[in-house]
């Protein structure tokens, strides 16, 4: 099937569901614990060797290009350092331990050994081979890693290429957009989809005076009112970031096919919801608040 034969607002749907799920152990106590036994506490520390190891003992400024809306200064006062605790290969195993236990705990034993699992698991790694890692060092990093055994396993690493290969590719259209990585945040926010300005604050390094400056760079372009919300120019701004992403995305789902991209939406839709469900996410995460 062509790239222009697939609706790529479909493709978007199935990556929204399955990183859903791929992005729980952000949140579980399962991976501060496996960091915490390798000699790594503090929380950003740990979100920074998880997320970068695959790239390798990676300093500072590639894991901040790589990432793009954490402030340098924040991810600098822990990489490289990290790699001197732990290596990027037990914190690849780390992870890998903790998104386990992790969905182990939100899913169940009965879910983690069912048919669908294992089927949802297949359809997504086919997905994942209409990958390409042209410019896309995140996606590419995690590539060369290598395939789990369990099908939960298997599902989750499948997430993980296909969220890091849409990642790459919507960065790129940040880039075109000429929004940098904190105007990225804002206007994201300001859609109501985006974590809230308090969660951003917490974790990407950013002070609320660097906010309130980027709110007025972006006011200045007429993207965003005095209220802080998109204009229609704004709007439509984003609305082009998402429908260029799709179209770098589109890959993976043109090769897995209309038919297969729905019923990996199917199948991972319960997965995604009984995790939500089980309290994977804080009940504060997201909004303009």
């Amino acid at each position: 099937m062509t790239t222009a034969a697939m609706d790529t607002r479909a493709g978007r749907r199935c990556h929204n569901t399955l990183n859903s799920l791929h992005s729980t152990h952000y949140f579980s106590p399962d991976t501060g614990r496996e960091l915490a036994a390798l000699g790594v506490t503090d929380p950003r520390a740990v979100n920074f060797a998880v997320r970068a190891a695959a790239l390798g003992a990676a300093g500072a400024g590639a894991v901040t290009a790589a990432f793009y809306n954490y402030k340098y200064e924040l991810v600098a006062r822990h990489v490289p350092a990290v790699w001197e605790t732990v290596t990027p290969e037990q914190a690849v195993a780390a992870r890998m331990r903790a998104v386990d236990a992790t969905l182990r705990r939100l899913l169940g034993e009965e879910v983690l050994a069912s048919a669908e699992m294992a089927e949802a698991a297949g359809l997504a790694l086919r997905a994942a081979e209409g990958c390409s890692r042209s410019g896309r060092p995140l996606y590419a990093a995690h590539a060369d890693l290598p395939l789990p055994e369990a099908p939960h396993l298997r599902l989750w690493h499948a997430a993980t290429l296909l969220r890091e290969h849409r990642g790459d590719g919507h960065l790129a259209a940040l880039l075109a957009a000429d929004l940098d990585g904190l105007e990225a945040l804002v206007t994201h926010t300001a859609t109501g989809r985006g974590m809230a300005p308090k969660w951003v604050l917490s974790t990407r390094g950013w002070t609320q005076e660097e906010w309130d400056a980027a709110r007025d760079r972006l006011r200045g372009r007429g993207l965003i009112d005095d209220a802080g919300e998109l204009t229609g120019r704004g709007t439509e701004l984003r609305d082009g970031i998402e429908r260029e992403t799709d179209r770098l995305d589109a890959g993976p789902y043109a090769h897995l096919g209309a038919d297969g991209v729905a019923r990996l939406t199917e199948l991972a839709t319960p997965f995604a919801r009984a995790a939500l469900g089980a309290g994977a996410y804080p009940a504060d995460l997201f909004g303009k608040g």
